[in-house]
């Protein structure tokens, strides 16, 4: 039930907050996050970092992660790049807002056992992570290819520091 409620809360902010005469100038960013997300459930498929652990029989970590990534993160995507400020400073508040919802809302999931932590990975590097993903979504909204050639070098350290090895990869 509360997944049901996030998703459509979710629906009913974008719905309000969203300039949808400009989704077309979002849909690139939203395509580059699901790529991303999608090739992180690929390869982290045996060696997850984190996972959902629904308290519902109904519902399982893919059901969950696709309908974040079709949805609740696409959507969540279109208000962040809908109102960036132009002016630097302004921006560094701006993603430091953002950073912390995300962050303080997987803390939450997470102290309530429905966000599991596996490999090395946790609360710490889930914010870090978010500073990265915001930032770089960011980049790729305004300048595409400046923000693909950033995620190279930043997906290689990702993959050094929480490496899965070839046994856990399909």
């Amino acid at each position: 039930m509360y997944f049901a409620i996030a998703v459509a809360v979710i629906l009913i902010l974008a719905y309000f907050l969203v300039d949808w005469k400009r989704w077309k100038n979002f849909y690139p960013t939203i395509q580059f996050y699901i790529i991303c997300n999608l090739m992180y459930n690929f390869i982290f498929f045996n060696h997850t970092l984190w996972a959902y652990n629904p308290k519902s029989p109904w519902l399982n970590h893919t059901f969950i992660d696709l309908t974040f990534s079709l949805i609740i993160i696409p959507s969540m995507l279109m208000v962040y790049l809908n109102y960036i400020p132009k002016m630097f400073k302004n921006y560094l508040s701006y993603l430091a807002a953002w950073v912390t919802a995300f962050t303080v809302v997987e803390y939450f999931f997470q102290r309530t056992g429905m966000f599991i932590y596996d490999n090395g990975w946790g609360i710490i590097h889930s914010a870090i992570f978010n500073v990265i993903m915001f930032s770089v979504l960011g980049i790729h909204y305004k300048r595409p290819i400046y923000g693909i050639l950033l995620s190279i070098p930043i997906i290689a350290i990702l993959l050094y520091f929480h490496h899965p090895s070839f046994g856990d990869l399909k």
